[in-house]
């Protein structure tokens, strides 16, 4: 296995905001819960990429803002509904998840 660096985004309800990740093609591939009543850690996986959301207040920074190239952010663009911006390092947008987490989606 390589090396790899997996963001996490504190969230308030990690099933709800798995959800919204499901239109950037992420799928939840599990989750952990120490007891019922106590937060959700849920694991989420976009082919090769991983994404970790935690209800846990100790876990990450409110607001979170991660970088995201992509093969196709016209199809992402279109499904939230955003323009696409030309910058000199790529073709972006920027999406915000139902908690504030920032992401900066780009096509190379």
């Amino acid at each position: 296995m390589s090396e790899q660096l997996v963001p996490i985004f504190r969230v308030t309800d990690a099933r709800a905001t798995a959800k919204w990740y499901e239109r950037l093609g992420f799928e939840l591939e599990g989750e952990h819960q120490f007891a019922p009543n106590l937060p959700i850690y849920a694991f989420l996986r976009r082919g090769d990429i991983l994404l970790h959301l935690s209800e846990h207040k100790g876990d990450a920074t409110p607001n979170s803002l991660v970088y995201f190239y992509v093969y196709d952010v016209d199809a992402i663009a279109e499904e939230f509904g955003v323009a696409v911006t030309e910058q000199p390092w790529c073709r972006e947008v920027s999406l915000t998840d139902p908690d504030g987490n920032r992401l900066r989606v780009g096509q190379k």
